[in-house]
């Protein structure tokens, strides 16, 4: 369980300096973040030490990511999102 001051700093971590990734991060923190199990939550924090360049690579699908639990995890914040 993440206590209140990590996930405040998990939040600040979701600003990046792309607004096509603050636009995926935060509303996935807010409404999605508290359903995931607690390893997921894990790879989520982890993922968010990736790289700006990557990130926007990976979640606009220029590139695939090569770590297996990140690129589930970019698949599963970006089918969040898809109508």
């Amino acid at each position: 369980m993440f206590s209140p001051k990590r996930l405040a700093r998990l939040k600040w971590a979701c600003r990046r300096g792309m607004l096509e990734l603050d636009v995926l991060f935060l509303p996935f923190v807010e409404t999605g973040f508290a359903e995931l199990s607690e390893e997921d939550q894990e790879t989520f924090e982890r993922l968010l030490t990736s790289d700006d360049p990557d990130l926007f690579a990976w979640f606009m699908g220029h590139q695939k990511c090569d770590d297996p639990e990140l690129a589930a995890m970019v698949a599963h914040i970006l089918s969040r999102v898809k109508v």
